[in-house]
Parts: C-alpha cells; sequence; structure tokens
C-alpha cells in the first residue's frame, strides 16, 4: 500500500503576524513530500512513525464529532498492520512536515470529506483550516491549521486575515532571474511549541504589541501584496524593513551564531533574512535580488533556491 503524496509548504510572509491578523502567503514546497505506507519489513524509522501514528489515532477518536467524522475502525486496524507516514520533509524545519501528515490522514480517513475538485468556498476553506487546526494542535499544541491546508490543497494560499483566506495565484517565476527566494540550513533543529510560548509572553508587553501592529505586520502586508503584484523592488524594500525587524524584536528566535550574518545581509544589501515558520533552528528563509551574491556572501551555508524572479 501506498498512498497519494502531500508535500511540504512553504509561508513566505506571516510567521507570527497571522496569530494577530496579519496578511499571510503560504505556497506548496514539492522539493519534500510524504506519504502513508505499508511495508513487510519495517525500518526503525517507519516502527517510530507508527508509534506516533497510534497516538495520533487515539487523539483523532475524540475529536468532537460535529467538526469532523474519521473511519476509526479502518485507521486502527491500518495502524495495528504496521501503517506509518514515509516522509523526506525534515522535522523541525518549518517546512511542515506534520502539516502534510494530518492531510494525508483527512485524505484517508475523513467521511464527507471537503475534497480539491469542489468549488473551494470561502465557508469550505475555513471549515478545512478549522478542522486541520484541531487535528495538528497533537502535534504543536496550538496550530493555525495552514499547514496541512497547503499540503491538502497543493495551492498557493493567501490569508488575508483570520477569517478570510483564499487560493490564490502566484506570478510565474523567471527562469533566468537573478532574484531568488532561498532556504538557509541552519542545521539545527526547532521545536515550534517553546517559540509560540516566547512570543506569547512577549505579546503581554505593550511596547511588543506595538512594534507589532506598527511594524512587523505593516512590513508583513506590504511584502504579501508586493510579491502577488509582482513588484520586485517594493518587495525587497519591505523584505529588508521586516528583516530588520525580526533581528531587533524576535533575537530568540533566531539561532545566535545567525544575529551577525542576518545584519550582515541587512548592510550589505546582497540578502535579507526572515523566519521560516517558528523559527529557533530549521530554516531560515531569505531574499536576495541577486542569487549570484548572495551564494558567494552565503557560501559556508548550504542555500535551496525555492523562487526565481
Amino acid at each position: 500500500m501506498k498512498g497519494p503524496l502531500f508535500y511540504s509548504k512553504i509561508l513566505l510572509f506571516g510567521e507570527y503576524g497571522i496569530i494577530k491578523d496579519s496578511k499571510g502567503l503560504s505556497i506548496p514546497y514539492n522539493f519534500y513530500n510524504g506519504a502513508l505506507k505499508m511495508e513487510d519489513n519495517p525500518s526503525e524509522v517507519a516502527q517510530q512513525s507508527n508509534k506516533s501514528l497510534q497516538r495520533f489515532a487515539d487523539y483523532l477518536s475524540k475529536i468532537d464529532n460535529s467538526l469532523v467524522v474519521f473511519d476509526i475502525p479502518s485507521l486502527n486496524k491500518d495502524v495495528n498492520a504496521g501503517m506509518y507516514f514515509d516522509s523526506s520533509i525534515p522535522q523541525g524545519y518549518g517546512v511542515g512536515s506534520s502539516g502534510a501528515l494530518v492531510a494525508a490522514i483527512y485524505d484517508k480517513y475523513a467521511q464527507d470529506k471537503i475534497t480539491v475538485l469542489e468549488n473551494l468556498t470561502r465557508e469550505k476553506l475555513l471549515s478545512l483550516k478549522a478542522i486541520f487546526s484541531e487535528m495538528e494542535s497533537f502535534f504543536h499544541g496550538k496550530s493555525s491549521g495552514l499547514d496541512p491546508l497547503n499540503s491538502y490543497l497543493s495551492l498557493p494560499i493567501l490569508i488575508n486575515s483570520k477569517e478570510n483566506i483564499e487560493a490564490t495565484g502566484i506570478p510565474m517565476q523567471s527562469s533566468d532571474g537573478q532574484g531568488a527566494v532561498f532556504l538557509l540550513d541552519s542545521g539545527i533543529i526547532g521545536e515550534t511549541a517553546p517559540m509560540v510560548s516566547i512570543f506569547m509572553e512577549n505579546m503581554k508587553q505593550e511596547g511588543f504589541r506595538t512594534m507589532l501592529k506598527n511594524q512587523f505586520i505593516k512590513h508583513t502586508d506590504a511584502c504579501v501584496e508586493d510579491f502577488l503584484k509582482g513588484d520586485i523592488k517594493s518587495l525587497f524594500k519591505n523584505t529588508k524593513q521586516l528583516s530588520k525587524v525580526v533581528l531587533n524584536n524576535f533575537k530568540p528566535m533566531i539561532p545566535a551564531q545567525f544575529h551577525e550574518l542576518w545584519k550582515n545581509g541587512i548592510e550589505t544589501n546582497d540578502y535579507y533574512l526572515k523566519l521560516c515558520g517558528s523559527g529557533g533552528g530549521g530554516y531560515i528563509l531569505g531574499f536576495t535580488p541577486d542569487i549570484k551574491k548572495a551564494q558567494q556572501a552565503l557560501k559556508d551555508y548550504k542555500l535551496e533556491v525555492v523562487y526565481n524572479f
């Protein structure tokens, strides 16, 4: 048995901000994927995944039936037969490893499921987001439900606000463009829950809340609009501002050994770094007007280009 593939995602803009109603833009990233599988001689990794699925199945059996109903007997039967999630998506890297798993389980075991082939009204998208939020909370303590939504639909998702999301189109990539969005591998596994609790703690301070509204959300919203319009000049201007705001106000989310590198990008304009997901490790997202310059400046690090301008 091998189920359909579900892809990783990248939240280009909106990390932390979407908790407080900023705009956000999430795109599928097909380089990594995962699928539900069964095989006769499972590896150790497959056995660990299977154990985790047993706990997840138990959690899903208790979810409010007015939200979603699963075929729990089939799920339990498959889990007991050794089903696991076979995934190339790195965990703790901010590219949606648990999101892909949630999407795969919903796709296979949810009854009366909303499918990609339907006319995806805003109500249906919000309904899916609420279901996925509840499902993914098993892994993170609190989830927006956006990662699984992106993985399930395999479409770019524009978040206008908590109650207003839509599937969207993004400008065509330019294959010979110098400008690029890239992932920088920090080499450290990040944990979502502790980062979110630092953020929630900071939200108790009035100064932090003001900064979030007047600077972080302002530049995030502008970046989303610039990206969708294809206004690259303005996009880099706003990404630079966003990078500064993050360096000054989200230091705990940036691994200490990257503080200088972050600052260097802003000072040289060779690249601008921002958080990918909750931070604390995993991938760091980079934007550059000239990918060759960025590769030279970051030659000691592993970069993966995800989008060309």
